[in-house]
């Protein structure tokens, strides 16, 4: 009986420690770490979630083979050393993974805007396989027959998936050609508009601003006609149709309806200020003259509010300015053929 009393004692140890380590330490690091706000804190933490328990317990258990009295077979031993050291190795590139993935995102995030999840899943399968093969390698598993079979069984795979490989590389183009970017405000020519939010291996993801999400093939995309509201900027002039009655002074009503626009660019984008709004007369209508007024905003999504703050605004200040804003009257005669009275009333 005493000599499983070292290998238990070496496998407490570790489980101990690893419960202290996760449970105590690596929170207060964790909680110290989000509290000096250090870059790329919460990546390397998130990626070694649930990790330093797992290598403090594969330690006792090392421990315990290595210094056991018992009497286990050489072979044994090695085996269960090796599975020990997999294990360890197997872990050890699934934290790679995970930071490289967090990392680019960062990257991507801090340089582009909203990472898409297509490059980082790329990555940590990429870091993933890599390990895989360093792994076999070490453990004394010979890597190049494996490699070669993997070439040849690609060919096969390749064949039978060719709609998944087509969106696969399609949502690589999409990422490269900088045509479609996350975060982009997009119109399809099928009428779907929306906000990238991801572009992954299969499929882009838009999301309405009414909050539905639809769903579109990487293929079926790359080769759409659609509009991009945020290339190659942003900002986008707005436009918007107004007439006022043929008495009205037209000097009065551009100075009027450009101070009002101005004033509507200073609420919402102070900063395009330098693109000064201005207004074109362009039609003799039935009962008013038409113009039109172009207004900077910041992006698509802002045309809303804009026009909703410009109608309200311009629509007090011509009640002010005693500009009319017209609307259709038509006169109606009726004859009467001979019939003796006709009385009608319109209404």
């Amino acid at each position: 009986m005493q000599q499983w009393i070292v290998p238990i004692a070496f496998i407490l140890i570790g489980l101990l420690s690893g419960l202290i380590g996760e449970k105590i330490i690596f929170k207060k690091l964790r909680k110290f770490v989000n509290q000096q706000e250090i870059p790329g804190g919460e990546i390397i933490f998130q990626a070694l979630h649930r990790m330093t328990f797992l290598w403090f317990l594969l330690g006792g258990f090392s421990g315990a083979i290595v210094y056991s009295s018992l009497k286990i077979n050489d072979d044994l031993k090695i085996l269960l050393q090796k599975i020990i050291t997999a294990i360890f190795l197997y872990s050890v590139t699934l934290v790679l993974a995970r930071l490289t993935a967090g990392f680019l995102n960062l990257f991507i995030h801090r340089t582009k805007g909203v990472p898409a999840s297509l490059i980082s899943n790329l990555a940590k399968i990429a870091v993933l396989i890599l390990g895989t093969l360093a792994l076999l390698q070490t453990v004394g598993v010979e890597v190049t027959p494996i490699v070669t079979t993997l070439g040849v069984g690609g060919l096969a795979v390749g064949l039978a998936l060719q709609d998944t490989l087509a969106n696969l590389f399609s949502g690589f183009y999409l990422l490269i050609s900088q045509q479609v970017r996350t975060g982009d405000y997009v119109k399809l020519d099928n009428g779907y508009e929306g906000y990238v939010t991801d572009i992954t291996w299969r499929n882009t993801t838009i999301q309405e601003l009414k909050n539905n999400i639809i769903i579109v093939p990487n293929s079926r995309l790359a080769s759409a006609i659609f509009t991009n509201y945020h290339l190659p900027a942003k900002a986008i002039t707005l436009t918007m149709d107004v007439g006022v009655g043929y008495d009205s002074d037209l000097e009065q009503v551009e100075r009027v309806t450009v101070e009002v626009a101005k004033d509507v660019m200073q609420e919402i984008a102070p900063e395009l200020m330098e693109f000064e709004p201005n207004i074109r007369f362009h039609t003799f209508n039935d009962s008013s003259i038409d113009f039109k007024l172009y207004m900077r905003v910041n992006e698509y999504f802002d045309q809303r509010i804009a026009r909703h703050l410009f109608i309200k605004k311009l629509h007090k200040r011509y009640q002010q300015e005693g500009i009319q804003i017209p609307f259709p009257v038509r006169d109606v005669y009726v004859q009467n053929n001979g019939a003796e009275s006709s009385n009608l009333d319109l209404t």
